[in-house]
């Protein structure tokens, strides 16, 4: 599962920084970016409390939601670092660290109780989620979003042991 983990966040990262891309390409104030950024930026804070959740570490955030929203340049460059540590982070890991149950509290104050694994599961399938709002965002505008899918970056990133020639 270590592989698989560290292959998911190395495509995680690649989706987020196609986006990221992809948006820098609008105004500030465009709908699209408006949205982008408030979807973004609360995946990076659930990205940054079950980074602290699987550390067993505290974190600030009385919130899944930020209130001050940041700029696309502040947050593209936030969520690629966050991104990179986690990449970092997976790579370390044994079986029975993944397997290790972690009680934690949600940012209401529900208790939580998930293993490693599970979390890392849910900051990857988290992230697509809302990687997927942006994008239908931008379909309803009359925008192609950015080519983000999983067998996209295999081709991509391995295109020769896929025997592949990636046209860019």
């Amino acid at each position: 599962m270590n592989n698989t983990l560290h292959l998911l966040f190395r495509y995680k990262a690649w989706a987020n920084d196609h986006l990221l891309t992809a948006l820098d390409r609008f105004n500030e104030k465009s709908p699209i970016t408006t949205l982008a950024i408030k979807a973004l930026s609360h995946t990076y804070v659930v990205d940054r409390i079950f980074a602290a959740h699987i550390r067993r570490k505290p974190h600030a955030y009385i919130s899944a939601n930020l209130a001050d929203m940041p700029t696309l340049g502040d947050l593209s460059s936030d969520l690629r670092k966050s991104d990179q540590e986690y990449i970092d982070y997976v790579s370390t890991l044994d079986v029975d660290q993944l397997a290790e149950r972690i009680d934690f509290a949600f940012t209401d104050g529900a208790p939580g109780s998930m293993s490693r694994e599970e979390m890392l599961m849910h900051v990857v399938t988290h992230g697509a989620g809302h990687r997927g709002q942006v994008s239908a965002v931008m379909l309803l505008n009359s925008v192609a979003p950015a080519r983000d899918g999983f067998t996209t970056y295999l081709h991509e990133v391995e295109a020769s042991t896929r025997r592949r020639t990636f046209a860019q």
